[in-house]
């Protein structure tokens, strides 16, 4: 009842074509893998993310909200209550001079694109991250050596209702980690300081990573990205590697022979398959070397 109730006020105060029941998360993620939800939210502003949230916490029905699913595993069973979906909807950038302004819905490519386009230089690195710049924020993302927090002036954040702006230092931005994703906080927009340089030679290295990620990842294949976080002082695709892992495969779930850090669906995987593999290779990892690789792709929903 509480979430017809929901799907109710939603649809009486926003689109309600945007209001989705039991909607597949598959369709909505990058490994393409997962049950339905059963509400699907794609709200256009951040007085409709406050209103679905206040009205699902009223009624108490727990609540995730995504971007583009890009690390993210949904078990086959689905989620239950409310997804929140920031995405196209929710995506406005704008250059300011030297800064970024970008929504939480935006890409992190078109964030760099914006970027090179107004000659900005310094988020050449987020060009080729699947991520959208809520999701890629408040995990800190980065690649090629370079990370959000090298950039990130400050970001709105929703904090029990209220957008509050919360500087860098703020945030305790560490690797793959922000007070947000620890708090469960939501990001609905952040700014961004760059310097100048020519737009042709931004351009040139933003072509040159993802060539170099072209090259080196299975990007033909649905995944969630790199799946482990990296152990201090190691990578673990090269730990996966040396444990002769390559290939290894639980169903339409394998490691990725191309780049051990993956694990890619190869076409009809579930939740379980990726999740029966990941602990194998667990497993397997900390019998050779005594490291425990832990998972950088969130993982939720129901059996």
């Amino acid at each position: 009842m509480s979430l017809e109730l929901l799907a109710k006020r939603l649809c009486e105060n926003t689109s309600p074509e945007r209001v989705l029941i039991n909607e597949p998360m598959c369709k909505h993620t990058t490994f393409r893998i997962g049950g339905p939800a059963d509400l699907f939210f794609m709200p256009e502003s951040s007085r409709e993310l406050a209103l679905a949230l206040g009205i699902a916490r009223h009624l108490e029905i727990p609540t995730l909200v995504m971007g583009n699913g890009s690390n993210l595993l949904v078990r086959d069973g689905g989620v239950r209550g409310l997804v929140v979906q920031l995405g196209d909807r929710f995506s406005e950038v704008r250059v300011e001079g030297a800064r970024i302004f970008a929504k939480a819905g935006a890409s992190l490519s078109r964030v760099a694109q914006a970027a090179q386009e107004a000659g900005l230089t310094g988020l050449e690195f987020a060009s080729g991250i699947p991520g959208t710049l809520g999701g890629g924020t408040a995990m800190n993302a980065g690649a090629y050596g370079g990370q959000l927090s090298d950039v990130l002036v400050d970001a709105d954040v929703l904090i029990d209702g209220e957008v509050r702006s919360l500087s860098r230092d703020a945030l305790k931005m560490g690797y793959r980690t922000t007070s947000v994703l620890r708090h469960r906080h939501i990001i609905t927009a952040a700014r961004f300081l760059l310097t100048h340089d020519d737009p042709q030679n931004i351009l040139s290295r933003m072509q040159d990573l993802n060539r170099r990620r072209r090259e080196k990842q299975p990007l033909n294949f649905p995944s969630a990205g790199s799946f482990f976080k990296r152990p201090e002082g190691q990578f673990a695709g090269k730990l996966i590697e040396e444990a002769g892992l390559k290939g290894l495969r639980v169903g339409d779930a394998q490691v990725s022979e191309k780049h051990a850090g993956f694990l890619i669906n190869l076409g009809n995987a579930t939740a379980r398959d990726v999740l029966s593999l990941m602990e194998e290779v667990q497993k397997r990892v900390e019998e050779k070397f005594q490291v425990r690789l832990e998972p950088e792709v969130r993982i939720v929903g129901v059996e």
